[in-house]
């Protein structure tokens, strides 16, 4: 998308910075017709299939969309909310309290957030900005773990936007966040919550989207991230190696992904007398279809069939309020140098200085 300046472009307007969290996507609807839009979309993007294109786009096209639209929209239904995608909920809910957390800390900054595929659009979202004076941009990809199907294409279309653009913003961008110490401590925290009410299981699964093999023989670092991951979640609940399991899901063809796969260790976990297992996917920081549908139904099934007795999903971070508080922690850091402080007030510098010290208490006991 290109912008030019009018004739009468105003020198010396007043500048801001933005916040952009960047997802995945989802469909605007629940419907074969709006999912063959998102998967045309997603799916020909050359980061997530790495085939060639006169080879893999024939394919998408004439076989994959077609038959693939209808069964992904049956999904969708299942899980769809009276508010539209739960993942697209989930992101805009996240954008708003991460907004109200940093104007509580004093920054004056604008959050918004995009999606790489479908709507809001990434450049649509970025010429917003762009029109509004934001002269600085830090990108979020919400990802956890990086991977070049998901972080790096967002930064492509970012790239994207930006040759277009005759005064460009400065940016800086958030590679990932696998090992932040906010982050595993909110994850520890939901899960805690969880077994606070309802119990402990025999086993913890964490499920973390798959990856063809060959990605990680290529040097792509996600399956080695999705690990440090686990061990730091394991070790912040105080788990031995007996008592958690990491697997992978969403495989997608005939050729080899990371592994364990998800939904056959469900089934040999339950197989082997382990009558209760807890699921939780530290990858997805929103739910969404591989969570809700995927883990919530299909897991379930699969491992209370298969002899199980309970299974209970663990819900993603979503709007959380010690994740807001540590993507709040994440982003002030991303944010050193630039003017973003309103007048402090001395409560609220306080409060935010004691939360920081209570956390670092919490990773070091």
């Amino acid at each position: 998308m290109s912008s030019s300046p009018p004739e009468n472009f105003e020198h010396g307007r007043p500048t801001t910075t933005a916040v952009v969290l960047f997802n995945l996507g989802t469909p605007g609807a629940p419907t074969p017709a709006a999912v063959r839009r998102y998967l045309r979309e997603f799916l020909a993007d050359p980061r997530v299939i790495e085939v060639p294109r006169a080879v893999w786009l024939p394919i998408l096209h004439g076989i994959i969309v077609p038959f693939r639209s209808p069964r992904t929209a049956t999904k969708y239904a299942r899980i769809w909310q009276a508010a539209g995608s739960p993942l697209a909920v989930a992101t805009a809910a996240l954008e708003r309290a991460l907004q109200a957390e940093l104007e509580r800390r004093g920054h004056h900054v604008t959050v918004r957030h995009a999606m790489r595929y479908g709507e809001p659009a990434t450049g649509a979202v970025l010429e917003q900005l762009h029109a509004q004076g934001a002269t600085r941009l830090l990108g979020v990809p919400l990802y956890p773990q990086y991977s070049a199907a998901t972080t790096a294409t967002a930064l492509d279309a970012v790239a994207g936007w930006l040759r277009g653009q005759r005064r460009q913003p400065a940016l800086r961008w958030v590679r990932n966040f696998a090992d932040d110490a906010g982050y595993i401590e909110a994850l520890a925290a939901k899960v805690r919550a969880h077994w606070a009410e309802h119990g402990r299981p025999e086993r913890l699964v964490m499920s973390f989207h798959g990856m063809p093999r060959r990605t990680l023989l290529r040097g792509d670092p996600y399956h080695c991230e999705c690990r440090k991951t686990a061990r730091l979640l394991a070790e912040a609940l105080g788990l031995d190696d007996k008592q958690f399991l990491v697997s992978f899901q969403s495989r997608f063809g005939a050729e080899a992904w990371l592994q364990p796969y998800t939904e056959p260790s469900l089934r040999e976990l339950a197989r082997a007398g382990v009558r209760r297992v807890d699921v939780v996917c530290p990858g997805f920081v929103a739910d969404c279809l591989e969570t809700l549908e995927e883990i919530a139904i299909e897991g379930k099934q699969a491992f209370l069939s298969s002899g199980g007795s309970e299974f209970h999903y663990i819900a993603c971070l979503n709007d959380d309020p010690h994740w807001v508080g540590a993507l709040a922690d994440l982003v002030e850091r991303e944010l050193q140098g630039w003017p973003t402080r309103t007048p402090a007030d001395p409560a609220q510098l306080a409060a935010s200085a004691a939360r920081a010290d209570a956390l670092r208490r919490a990773q070091e006991a």
